[in-house]
């Protein structure tokens, strides 16, 4: 191989690197985060940060460790933990109540 092709090998091989992220980008945004991104934009559930701060100030003994979005049931599960013992809430996206609660 000579060196033009080399150079032009490289220079292949860094744009196909580059234009990955971009391609994988709407895949990323098809899971449950990005249905429910969408759902709150539409303005038919609650957007995370407005169930945060209606459920945390509930929780203020335990240490808030995320949330995730079920888009089946329209629902978040916010993950807490306190003493070694892990609980879930389960909040109804389109209103802000609590549904459930889990250790």
């Amino acid at each position: 191989m000579n060196l033009r092709s080399a150079i032009l090998l490289a220079s292949l091989a860094a744009a196909t690197l580059a234009g990955a992220p971009a391609s994988a980008e709407p895949d990323k945004l098809r899971g449950e985060q990005g249905e429910a991104r969408r759902e709150a934009q539409a303005g038919n559930i609650m957007r995370s940060g407005e169930i945060e701060a209606k459920i945390l100030p509930q929780m203020r003994d335990a240490e808030y460790l995320g949330f995730a979005y079920d888009s089946t049931a329209r629902a978040y599960r916010l993950k807490f933990i306190k003493d070694g013992r892990v609980t879930y809430v389960d909040v109804d996206a389109r209103t802000g109540r609590i549904i459930g609660r889990s250790r």
